[in-house]
């Protein structure tokens, strides 16, 4: 990436179709990316209708890439070059692009003159630039498949000109539609329900649920590495440790093998909706599939449901495992996954877990054993960590 682009230009997504909101939208967008790059303090920002422009000082480009293309809310970014916005100097700048790359054989123009006071419109921009370049270099013009493309967007302040166009992330400003409490486990799914609310404009709180001395120190870890890893997509996270051990053994007593599951994502919903309320989380989710495990038939879910009021949000609830996997190898949190350290939910697996629970079968098996005052014993011991991309800037509340 050359040492000359001088300036970020950020481009947005799906921010175009909010209206009235456009503006909190790109605020929050501009704040999230401050939160991604506080790591480079030299970096300069200036917010527009639809751009962002950051200015750059000695930062490396490559650095910066990787971490912008993390960022949820954002339809494509380019390095670019600011030039005045005169003619003469965008053919000069545009023509020390072209000689630059000594390697590629043809090119194409994309000039865009959204300052319509410049006295020269788009289609002449570009007939005068691509002149002078196949005057003085041996490119050849190829509208269809070059080998390089300059483009070049003339706008009030300035002019700003680059041969590559970065795709971003799409989606929303992860933050931008609220906060939700997903519960969070050392499997594969749930780090990618973490990926995907982001994208959809939610801020991620996790809550994870512990049983020593029958999940270990690396369960926990492993929990925190995967918080840590999907947590580059809005800065940090904060994961909510619940002490689940004294209740998990209490169920497993009272309850017997084939409906013990069902209890326990019972139990878990109800403290995960406790503690949702009490930090502004307007719902829940998990990274449930349907039909991919007892616990998540249709069935089941009906019934694990109906102990809570506030909304769940499954944003897998329609993918295959295959469609999961491939999405937690794409974001990077596959590997990890897969480390056999058990959690909670298979260190008590049942031989015969009910696929199709009823209600009042749930309400009965209840009333055997005093969860209430367990849940407040788990609700009083819940620890607290803000884990961030990069692991020693790790946080314990």
């Amino acid at each position: 990436m050359a040492n000359r682009y001088d300036t970020i230009l950020i481009r947005y997504g799906e921010l175009s179709t909010k209206g009235k909101n456009r503006k909190d939208f790109i605020k929050r967008l501009e704040t999230n990316l401050k939160r991604s790059l506080s790591e480079y303090p030299k970096l300069t920002y200036q917010r527009t209708f639809d751009r962002i422009y950051i200015k750059l000082t000695d930062e490396n480009p490559e650095e910066l890439k990787e971490i912008i293309s993390k960022v949820f809310g954002i339809s494509s970014f380019s390095f670019t070059e600011k030039v005045g916005s005169d003619l003469d100097k965008i053919i000069e700048a545009s023509l020390d692009y072209a000689k630059s790359l000594k390697e590629a054989k043809t090119f194409k123009i994309i000039a865009k003159r959204h300052d319509k006071s410049f006295p020269v419109n788009s289609d002449g921009i570009n007939r005068a630039v691509a002149s002078v370049i196949l005057k003085n270099t041996d490119h050849k013009v190829d509208v269809h498949k070059p080998d390089f493309t300059i483009q070049i967007e003339v706008r009030e302040d300035a002019t700003y000109i680059t041969t590559e166009k970065i795709p971003g992330a799409g989606g929303y400003p992860t933050g931008i539609n609220g906060k939700v409490l997903l519960l969070l486990s050392g499997g594969i799914d749930s780090p990618v329900a973490a990926h995907e609310l982001m994208k959809r404009g939610l801020e991620v709180e996790a809550i994870h649920y512990a049983s020593p001395p029958y999940t270990s120190e690396n369960a926990k870890q492993k929990v925190l590495d995967l918080a840590r890893l999907v947590s580059v997509y809005q800065g940090q996270m904060r994961v909510n440790i619940v002490p689940f051990t004294d209740l998990q053994l209490e169920i497993y007593k009272a309850v017997g093998d084939s409906y013990a599951i069902t209890i326990m994502r019972r139990m878990m919903f109800r403290i995960a909706e406790i503690f949702a309320r009490k930090n502004n989380c307007i719902a829940i989710a998990t990274g449930e599939s349907i039909g991919q495990v007892a616990s998540q038939t249709l069935e089941s879910m009906a019934v694990i449901n109906e102990v809570i009021t506030i909304p769940v949000i499954r944003p897998l609830v329609c993918m295959d495992k295959l469609e999961i996997i491939d999405l937690s190898k794409k974001i990077g949190t596959y590997e990890l996954s897969i480390l056999p350290f058990e959690d909670c939910c298979t260190i008590f697996d049942p031989k015969n877990p009910v696929t199709k629970p009823r209600h009042d079968k749930c309400v009965e098996l209840e009333e055997r054993f005093d969860y209430q005052s367990l849940i407040d014993k788990c609700m009083q011991r819940i620890d607290n960590v803000v884990v961030y991309s990069k692991k020693e800037k790790e946080i314990f509340l």
